[in-house]
């Protein structure tokens, strides 16, 4: 069972999200939150393992909010949920440790497959947002290239290894059945790479891996 906290202070769009992840019997809300300061409050009590939070709340602002339950509760998973798709609300959320954002105008079923995702050890950003990332990438893309090659020369070839599959958005389940090691394992490799990258969460070590050629390389 993935335990979800909802936050948005918007009980039309709280109903809205209700209903749309009502539909697979794996997820159960156990809190719900109408500002960000209650959503903080929630989090600690609750200890979900997903947080959808919107961006745009009373007291609290969801980039706020994100940033202190990452400190505060770190087991639970981040996905930042809003209307808007700004660049700059998508940098912020990324460096806060979010590790998901999904625009409210997308599929619902890019709210569910977000979910598993996450709670997977993955991360995911809806379509949109992806090619908005990868459009800022592209510019400078050589210099950028080398710098993060330089930052991979840290890491083994093991490492590297899974920070290629990190970046393809595999869970740590996933990566475990591709090179058939135990999860745990997975979970100590990643935490040495962010650690190594000197990053906060699995989508900046992905973007990492594209920045350096990792991603799509033949195996």
């Amino acid at each position: 069972m993935i335990r979800i906290l909802l936050a948005d202070d918007e009980a039309m769009i709280r109903a809205g999200v209700g209903a749309i992840l009502g539909v697979d019997p794996s997820f159960q809300i156990v809190a719900e939150a109408g500002d960000g300061r209650q959503a903080v409050d929630l989090a600690i009590s609750h200890r979900p393992d997903v947080a959808l939070l919107d961006i745009r709340m009373p007291k609290l602002d969801g980039l706020a909010a994100a940033a202190e339950i990452r400190r505060a509760a770190p087991g639970t998973a981040i996905i930042m949920l809003t209307t808007f798709g700004e660049d700059d609300y998508i940098a912020k959320a990324l460096d806060v440790g979010a590790s998901g954002f999904l625009l409210k105008s997308g599929d619902p079923r890019e709210l569910i497959a977000g979910i598993h995702a996450v709670a997977g050890g993955a991360a995911y950003l809806s379509p949109k947002v992806a090619q908005r990332v990868i459009s800022q990438l592209s510019g400078g893309q050589m210099a950028r290239g080398a710098a993060a090659r330089d930052r991979i020369d840290a890491l083994t070839d093991r490492e590297k290894e899974v920070l290629a599959l990190v970046g393809e958005g595999l869970s740590n389940a996933e990566i475990a059945k591709r090179l058939f090691i135990v999860e745990g394992t997975v979970k100590a490799y990643v935490s040495t790479i962010l650690t190594r990258l000197e990053v906060r969460n699995r989508v900046q070590a992905a973007i990492v891996a594209y920045e350096a050629g990792l991603v799509g390389q033949d195996r």
